[in-house]
């Protein structure tokens, strides 16, 4: 089961991450982010994190607690 957020405005949005290879360095680095839909690089909230959101926008971002 994947993490689900729903904005002010009322849209869910599920949380993805995803393992990517710096170029600079070559070291592997975990991003994660967020999508309207529900996709197969879905995981949870990972601990020490808060969800935020974009006044403006409405688009939900991770913040260290």
């Amino acid at each position: 089961m994947s993490f689900q957020h729903t904005n002010s405005k009322g849209t869910n949005y599920h949380l993805n991450c995803k393992d990517v290879t710096l170029k600079s360095t070559g070291r592997v680095q975990r991003i994660y982010f967020f999508s309207k839909d529900a996709r197969s690089t879905a995981c949870e909230k990972p601990d020490g994190y808060n969800v935020k959101e974009n006044a403006r926008t409405g688009l939900p971002f991770l913040t260290k607690k």
